[in-house]
């Protein structure tokens, strides 16, 4: 590790590397290109960080490039990497949405390394403020929360205008399923990282208390709130919508809690602004759809609420992944509406949460079944043929028509009538045309032609 980096951990206090760092950081500094499996609040900023900064060179634009899916996550790594970039004489800079693009894109042409979502590095590309033609590594974080966003198509498009020679390290909560497929496109000979208690897909936090709880949506306003006052300290409350954010962020005013509340349709400098106060205080409520489950590091969390219950597994790691960082102890609630016990039930099971969720009294719904019907493959038992009795006197159906004739009609024969007089007539084009694109009924050569 260079001294410079070596100095800058030591004046934060940080002498120990955690277990994803001491798997990746070696294997960084080679030039590996790596899948790197780990949770949240693991330290993973730092694993690939320290050798991101590493191996570039001072005066060289735009060598190391991270992409992180949210702005929150953007400015997080850029906060903890600067110190570290500039004790190694580099400049970084970060670019998202909702901030002056022209100061971003300033920032940015001199930086050696950058920190950016995809869409404002596609922005800042698009005024040739940047380019990616000298880059040496790139680092895509939260590479799961990325394609869960749809950034997928941003993130090839990117990845296209870099050299073929280069070093890429993903980092996901999982690796299986469509991140593989994008990780086996993006990468050469990768080497696969999973630090000790990761082999599943969901990582060992034993340190953290998981409680599941019965509420209907009536209750929840008051049950939220009792979780607040025994929790003593600070709590991050997730709701499904930006309305019921709201709304319970103006119910938690009401009785004098002290809270905050975040969500997407608030302006980049509101939702900073909502951030700082919250950190800033040492107790309170931040009230946050997902927008703030990834990308926002709050020490000392005493307990993560589950206001509406995650509809997956993977947002409920990232909504607990708030809590319990770097092997503290946390705890998270989750208020289950009865008419989500069901589903939510099998989210836990593939949690493996499965005995506090029967602990609390809920009941574990039976694992769906799932039909395919696929060509060739019966999704079912096949149906028994019906009996119906024939008459062996009766003659055998002819049906079958020749291929390209044409089938006569089922309706009954209509009367004889007198053949009408002939008539003489010119045939104009028209009438020439529509007798030879009238279809022909062919007969068999050697069959019996029927009397006119």
């Amino acid at each position: 590790m260079a001294p410079g980096i070596a100095a800058a951990l030591a004046d934060r206090g940080i002498d120990t590397p955690f277990p994803v760092q001491e798997s990746t950081i070696p294997l960084g500094l080679e030039g590996a290109d790596i899948w790197v499996k780990a949770p949240t609040g693991s330290g993973k900023t730092l694993a690939f960080g320290i050798p991101l900064i590493q191996r570039a060179e001072a005066g060289v634009p735009w060598q190391a490039l991270v992409l992180s899916p949210t702005r929150e996550l953007a400015r997080q790594i850029g906060a903890e990497l600067e110190p570290l970039a500039a004790a190694c004489g580099l400049s970084l800079a970060v670019a998202y949405g909702g901030e002056d693009l022209d100061k971003q894109s300033a920032a940015a042409k001199t930086a050696e390394v950058l920190v950016a979502t995809p869409g404002r590095l596609l922005d800042l590309m698009a005024r040739r403020a940047v380019s990616l033609k000298d880059l040496r590594s790139l680092v895509l974080d939260e590479a799961d929360r990325m394609l869960d966003m749809g950034f997928t198509p941003q993130v090839k498009k990117i990845v296209a205008r870099c050299p073929k020679e280069r070093q890429t390290l993903l980092f996901s909560a999982t690796l299986d399923g469509e991140i593989r497929t994008l990780a086996e496109g993006l990468t050469r000979h990768p080497v696969k990282v999973e630090t000790a208690g990761q082999t599943d897909e969901h990582s060992d936090d034993s340190h953290v208390t998981h409680t599941f709880v019965a509420c209907s949506h009536g209750d929840r306003e008051e049950k939220v709130a009792d979780l607040i006052a025994e929790a003593q300290g600070r709590a991050l409350v997730f709701c499904e919508t930006r309305i019921g954010t709201e709304r319970l962020y103006e119910r938690m005013i009401k009785r004098g809690i002290r809270a905050h509340r975040i969500h997407g349709e608030m302006t980049q400098a509101s939702r900073q602004k909502a951030l700082a106060a919250f950190t800033a205080s040492a107790e309170g409520v931040l009230v946050a759809t997902d927008v703030a489950a990834r990308g926002i590091d709050v020490t000392d969390l005493a307990v993560v609420v589950n206001a509406d219950a995650p509809t997956d597994a993977d947002s409920y790691t990232h909504r607990a992944g708030r809590t319990g960082r770097a092997g503290a102890d946390g705890r998270v609630v989750t208020l289950v509406a009865p008419d989500v016990v069901s589903d939510f039930s099998r989210i836990a099971v593939t949690l493996g949460r499965e005995d506090e969720f029967r602990a609390s009294g809920l009941d574990v719904a039976p694992a769906r079944t799932l039909y395919a019907r696929r060509r060739g493959v019966l999704s079912h038992a096949p149906k028994r043929a019906r009996s119906v009795p024939v008459d062996a006197n009766a003659p055998a159906p002819t049906n079958r028509v020749k291929r390209g004739s044409v089938r006569p009609s089922a309706s009954p024969p209509a009367p004889e009538e007198a053949a009408p007089e002939a008539t003489t007539a010119t045939a104009t084009p028209d009438d020439t045309a529509a007798a030879v694109s009238r279809p022909r009924n062919r007969i068999k050569r050697g069959t019996f032609r029927p009397p006119a």
